[in-house]
């Protein structure tokens, strides 16, 4: 059996969650001793949660982030103002605990996992990264296909394990966060396909690009989708073709989290593309996904427009790592309590809108 065809499998067992369950959450949310709604959207967050769990006293046990990392071979067209070493030597910091996403983390009680799935240089060294490299970095995708089908296939296959292991060792929300130079160059060709826009609606600075950077990084976009016989409608054949093996786990982790009916927290520009190939891929995975925050990469809102998504925060971030959807697992965790452990009027004696 190929990797394409046991992510076929994982996809057909996914499931969108028993729809009259909405109206259920919202009862109760509504009985509970507050005004109705007053909570705002709080109370959305709670009822998607609860949706997914299938229990009108949803609940946060323990948090996890999958943090995937890889290298771009479109970095040689000169499309980052850092050098590929970086993304190694950010992957150290991680293991270190040197970087913001550790902090944050921590800050919300969330346990990071670290996976290597095509760093260039070998982080076997590291202490704590797991090691599931499918390739040394993708090829460069201005002279062909960043990938092929199967490693593409195979990359996902990671992001679907770890959550598959998360979920029997008790996790219950996950998170996805990346490192990888040259990514943002990745997602802002895969979303430009995908939302079917010129790639102008959707590039960014990234790290900290300057105006000829810019234009590189529009030209190897270009040349690219030229280069590479791309079809919009086939998520897995554009992914192979210009993405990259960190998305690839992080498409694998939103499918993963749908098959294992958990709830999945975005990030940044970068895995909400990778949100919206998983969504692509299976239009049943979008209910079990939470956004996190808009970043400033002006693609983002017009990927979270195309998946019908409205961020939980709005905090002008664009550094990735999961940065964003670790400071939205204490929001999500927070609405479960108040869905959860709030008294019903009945239950507290106190006199509703409708008693006289």
């Amino acid at each position: 059996m190929t990797y394409e065809d046991t992510l076929a499998d994982v996809i057909a067992d996914i499931r969108v969650p028993a729809p009259e369950f909405r109206a259920l959450a919202y009862d109760r949310l509504d009985q509970l001793t507050k005004p109705v709604k007053s909570l705002g959207r709080l109370e959305e967050i709670a009822c998607r949660v609860s949706l997914v769990q299938q229990d009108v006293r949803p609940s946060v046990g323990r948090k996890a982030i999958i943090l995937a990392a890889a290298d771009h071979g479109v970095v040689a067209e000169g499309v980052s103002p850092f050098p590929q070493e970086v993304t190694w030597q950010m992957v150290a910091n991680f293991a270190s605990g040197g970087a913001a996403i550790n902090h944050l983390a921590a800050s919300v009680g969330a346990d990071l996992h670290l996976v290597d799935v095509g760093v260039v240089d070998d982080t076997s060294c590291l202490e704590g990264v797991r090691q599931d490299k499918v390739r040394s970095g993708t090829a460069n995708m201005t002279k062909g296909p960043a990938m092929t089908r199967e490693e593409a296939a195979q990359a996902i296959l990671v992001g679907v394990e770890m959550t598959r292991e998360l979920v029997a060792d008790g996790v219950n929300l996950i998170a996805i966060g990346e490192m990888g130079i040259g990514n943002t160059t990745a997602s802002a060709a895969m979303a430009s396909m995908l939302c079917r826009l010129f790639p102008a609606a959707v590039i960014g600075r990234g790290t900290g690009l300057d105006d000829e950077g810019m234009q590189r990084k529009a030209q190897a976009i270009a040349k690219a989708v030229e280069v590479n016989d791309i079809d919009p409608d086939d998520p897995l054949g554009l992914l192979s073709a210009v993405g990259g093996l960190e998305m690839a786990t992080m498409v694998g982790v939103v499918l993963g989290a749908a098959e294992q009916r958990v709830c999945v927290i975005t990030d940044g520009f970068i895995s909400t593309v990778a949100t919206l190939t998983a969504v692509r891929l299976c239009p049943a995975a979008l209910d079990y996904v939470l956004p996190s925050h808009r970043s400033v990469e002006p693609g983002h809102t017009v990927v979270l427009d195309e998946l019908g998504l409205d961020p939980i925060l709005e905090l002008d971030m664009r550094l990735g790592e999961g940065t964003g959807a670790a400071l939205a697992m204490g929001i999500v965790d927070a609405a479960c309590r108040m869905m959860s452990g709030m008294a019903t009027f009945a239950e507290a004696g106190v006199s509703g809108e409708d008693d006289s």
